[in-house]
């Protein structure tokens, strides 16, 4: 498997579209109460602003010259203050390998580039939300070392 990994350009936004979709999609089955049925779940405006800002990365994988996986991630720093200790954290926005590309160590590999990122960049952690339902999801992120450190709980009222 020869997969490569470079940073996200204007002109790859056509060939991730399907991915963001597949990504949205999944959100949109298990919670359709939060997620709107969107074909273009990503503009291609938005895209743009976040391959400009400075604290957005976005990597792709490619394999035969297709691009098989993306995953996006933001810096955040945390001002310190009475309640939590300062730091600079990477978090992961989304990740995503098309599906007839999966579990070939695309995700694995992608998430290894995001970690050596993290570390050339000096940041405390790198972190991520994962549905409760994408328990293929959780299990990969478990098999990589990541563990998990907290959980938004909610009632529904209406």
């Amino acid at each position: 498997m020869d997969i490569s990994i470079r940073n996200a350009e204007q002109s790859d936004y056509v060939s991730l579209l399907p991915l963001f979709r597949q990504i949205h999609e999944f959100h949109v089955f298990v919670r359709p109460d939060l997620y709107k049925e969107n074909s273009t779940p990503v503009e291609q405006a938005f895209f743009e602003s976040q391959l400009i800002d400075d604290k957005q990365h976005i990597f792709v994988a490619i394999k035969s010259n297709e691009i098989v996986g993306v995953v996006v991630t933001m810096e955040e720093e945390v001002t310190e203050n009475t309640f939590v200790k300062e730091r600079k954290v990477l978090f992961i926005k989304s990740l995503c390998v098309a599906e007839t590309h999966r579990k070939k160590g695309i995700g694995k590999k992608l998430t290894k580039y995001v970690f050596d990122f993290g570390r050339s960049l000096q940041v405390d952690s790198i972190e991520l939300g994962v549905s409760e339902e994408n328990t293929s999801a959780i299990e990969f992120y478990r098999s990589i070392g990541m563990t998990t450190k907290g959980r938004k709980m909610e009632i529904k009222l209406n």
